[in-house]
């Protein structure tokens, strides 16, 4: 159940949005501005006692699915989408933040500013952007193969078991910092349709996922075994961009021998 404040907050939210709302026809004269609960109701598809307890902050929670009527009604931006469901405590059902295959402009900017091997991952971990450095690091997976995706390449990929020294270990790894972010994903489609499928063709992935293990992603010492540079190693850093903390930009500092 959400706190005291928690509701108030999601009220004063609702209130507020639908008050800006105009009015999709001419109803004559209004002694309300925007829209009337009534109205939104409609829009939203629930009952006006139930809109007008939300915007008093009664002890009611709404589900994620009323939530997005709700967010459509009042044409919530995503970032409005966003704080509407963090207040009432649920999980958006239709990812909005990761709705965009593309790369934040903010990423772009990054991963072609920097010197050493950098690239960025979408919610799937998908490799939106890299650099030239990237693309030679990753070899097998950066270089011109079709395949982008971090956790696939690492799973399915033979070229990754030479690339990565003790290749079971870090694929394990990499698999509990992606359970951390699934926990913000898990009512996603797409989310769910990509973990099935990788539990289907690899069944060291089903073991591992079978797991449950979680784990942030800490960065720190990565070890590669190049096939041109031979063991090479360096020091990884994560950092997420504010607009789309969804995306993450990785970054490969070379290390002290």
């Amino acid at each position: 159940m959400l706190e005291a404040d928690q509701r108030r907050l999601l009220g004063e939210f609702v209130r507020a949005h639908r008050e800006r709302m105009r009015p999709t026809a001419a109803t004559g004269r209004r002694r309300t501005s925007g829209l009337r609960r009534e109205e939104l109701a409609a829009l939203a598809g629930i009952s006006v006692t139930w809109c007008t307890w939300i915007e008093q902050g009664r002890p009611v929670q709404a589900s994620p699915e009323a939530l997005g009527r709700i967010a459509q009604a009042l044409s919530l931006s995503s970032a409005e989408r966003d704080y509407l469901f963090e207040l009432a405590g649920r999980v958006d059902p239709e990812g909005s933040r990761g709705s965009s295959a593309e790369a934040p402009p903010s990423l772009i900017a990054a991963v072609k500013a920097i010197e050493h091997p950098a690239y960025a991952l979408d919610r799937l971990w998908n490799a939106c952007c890299w650099n030239e450095a990237a693309a030679r690091l990753f070899h097998g997976w950066l270089d011109g193969n079709s395949q982008r995706n971090l956790l696939r390449f690492v799973f399915l990929e033979p070229s990754a078991r030479v690339l990565l020294p003790e290749w079971k270990e870090r694929a394990r790894r990499l698999l509990a910092e992606f359970r951390a972010d699934f926990a913000r994903t898990f009512r996603d489609t797409q989310v769910k349709v990509f973990v099935e499928t990788l539990r289907n063709e690899s069944a060291f992935f089903a073991e591992a996922w079978d797991e449950q293990a979680v784990q942030i992603r800490e960065g720190g010492l990565r070890l590669f075994n190049h096939p041109h540079d031979g063991l090479v190693s360096f020091t990884q850093h994560t950092f997420a961009p504010s607009e789309r903390p969804d995306y993450k930009l990785v970054i490969n500092t070379p290390a002290d021998r």
